[in-house]
């Protein structure tokens, strides 16, 4: 194995160490070392003859499936950069992903080709689109090829067959919602996503004969690392479609003996719900992970009942370098309200407008050290420079969390609030504008704004406020009925409010101050 660790080089590890060792499970079925390794070669023999080259695009719009696995390391093996696109996107988004990444493949499934196909159908980049599920006929011009139809017959000897990758080229982008209304591809490289995996494994203290259930979406990077972090290990990961069907989650929960669960608020929620309704444990799980927004002290002596056997853990973060800090289980009764201090390996640094450090317990902005931070965001130069501080060490840039946070005199941090105007929505960035512009393409509509609203269950949610053209007899639920057409389910406004007028500036700009 060379030097300079792929992200790729640890499924070749673990498949030749231990082929048939069981990787995943999903929806009761199993899967190998051995088939998740020969199954991404095949899809990456097949990029490599279908002209990919080293950097480019490879697009993974799939709902959770065995498919996001192998797409993801076939994508990897030859060398190429992949993205994985929430299934619940919508055309127009998913149009412009596509073309802002410059995707030279799709790999997808029949299930989501409504919204695939036409948001293909203008791309000028799109060389193929792979996909499993019933045949599609043919449109346009774009070859299409199923998953089922690639057969290679790879060995361990054909790992590095396609690619010359090092740990410096990119591994991934990570799409999130900008100010801007656009979404931003988040550069890492494979040394950053190595670095964060092993950061990771080790401060959760899991090993190989850890089991993590994952039923968040794959897009969200929370959930990409549980996959990671399962292969780093030769691990298994049981993989759940979505949390819509709870009772389905704990279940295959039960079933598989998983020994980590990682969660958000509104999942612990419906959870400790369940629970008092009708008792019951989880007594296999050992470790339990908590991000997107803090957990409310009232739960945590519920969960100790639900997880009788569980460290708990809760975790500060943000794509742009994915983990920040934690804190550590033990601590969770004496500090609930801290996320803890930085993960291994990365340091942080509370600072005033002038970049000097505040005092202890004084008020701040976040700013993160370490070989997690991102490469910077895809083709946004500008965008960049406000997230990437130079000038504080030589020669390196640092992450600009955008946040505020006090740090106690122990090096224990504490969110404050945040400094921009993104929501953060069931662990998902929302960026106002681009709900606004969901409510300004309505008929009817004259104004609009959205805003976060504190949730100690969501973190934040949406909140949206609309006046309406004259004659226009619009209500709330229409225009959440409208939202819900063409947002995906975490950008809804879970409160339609309609104003006569919304306040403004004297230059005639809505202040959303006066509107929270």
């Amino acid at each position: 194995m060379k030097s300079g660790r792929l992200l790729q080089d640890d499924l070749t590890l673990a498949y030749r160490a231990h082929p048939e060792k069981i990787v995943a499970i999903v929806e009761g079925k199993e899967f190998s070392y051995a088939d998740l390794f020969k199954e991404s070669q095949n899809i990456a023999k097949h990029l490599f003859d279908r002209g990919f080259q080293r950097g480019d695009r490879g697009a993974i719009f799939i709902e959770n499936s065995w498919n996001v696995l192998t797409s993801i390391y076939g994508v990897l093996y030859a060398g190429g950069v992949f993205l994985i696109i929430n299934h619940l996107t919508k055309q127009d988004k998913l149009a412009y992903i596509l073309q802002d990444s410059e995707a030279s493949f799709l790999l997808s499934d029949t299930m989501v080709s409504r919204h695939f196909i036409p948001a293909v159908e203008q791309n000028s980049c799109l060389r193929e689109i792979i996909y499993a599920g019933d045949l599609i006929e043919p449109f346009g011009s774009i070859p299409l090829t199923r998953f089922d139809d690639l057969h290679f017959g790879a060995s361990s000897e054909d790992a590095s067959l396609f690619s010359d990758s090092i740990n410096l080229d990119l591994a991934a982008l990570i799409y999130t919602s900008g100010s801007t209304g656009d979404p931003k591809g988040v550069m890492m490289t494979h040394q950053s996503m190595v670095f964060t995996s092993d950061s990771l494994v080790e401060y959760l203290r899991l090993d190989a004969e850890s089991r993590i259930m994952c039923f968040l979406p794959f897009a969200f990077d929370y959930s990409l690392y549980q996959i990671l972090m399962t292969v780093r290990l030769g691990a298994s990961i049981v993989i759940g479609k979505s949390f819509a069907f709870p009772s389905q989650i704990f279940e295959q929960l039960r079933k598989s003996g998983a020994t980590v669960f990682p969660g958000v608020p509104t999942v612990y929620s419906t959870l400790i719900n369940m629970y008092e309704k009708t008792p019951f444990t989880l007594p296999t799980v050992t470790r339990l992970s908590n991000t997107a927004a803090a957990l409310p002290a009232k739960y945590i002596a519920m969960l100790k009942k639900i997880f009788p056997n569980a460290l708990i853990f809760t975790m500060y973060g943000l794509t742009e370098c994915k983990r920040v800090c934690y804190l550590e289980p033990e601590l969770i009764d004496t500090h609930a309200t801290s996320v803890g201090k930085a993960i291994p390996g990365t340091e942080v640094m509370v600072l005033d407008q002038d970049m000097n450090p505040v005092a202890a317990n004084q008020e701040g902005t976040l700013y993160v050290r370490g070989a997690h931070v991102m490469r910077g965001y895809w083709k946004k130069p500008e965008q960049t420079k406000q997230m990437l501080v130079a000038n504080i060490f030589p020669g390196e840039f640092i992450l600009c969390a955008q946040d505020r946070f006090v740090m106690d005199g122990d090096g224990f941090l504490y969110f404050k609030g945040r400094s921009d105007d993104i929501i953060k929505a069931r662990g998902e960035k929302v960026s106002p504008v681009e709900v606004e512009n969901a409510l300004y393409s309505i008929s009817g509509v004259r104004e609009a704004a959205v805003i976060g609203v504190p949730d100690p269950f969501e973190g934040e949610y949406v909140k949206a406020f609309v006046s309406l053209e004259p004659g226009s007899d619009l209500s709330s639920r229409q225009l959440r009925q409208r939202c819900i057409a063409v947002l995906e389910n975490f950008m809804v406004p879970k409160e339609v409010v309609i104003m006569d007028e919304l306040p403004k500036t004297d230059s005639n700009k809505v202040t959303k101050r006066d509107l929270s």
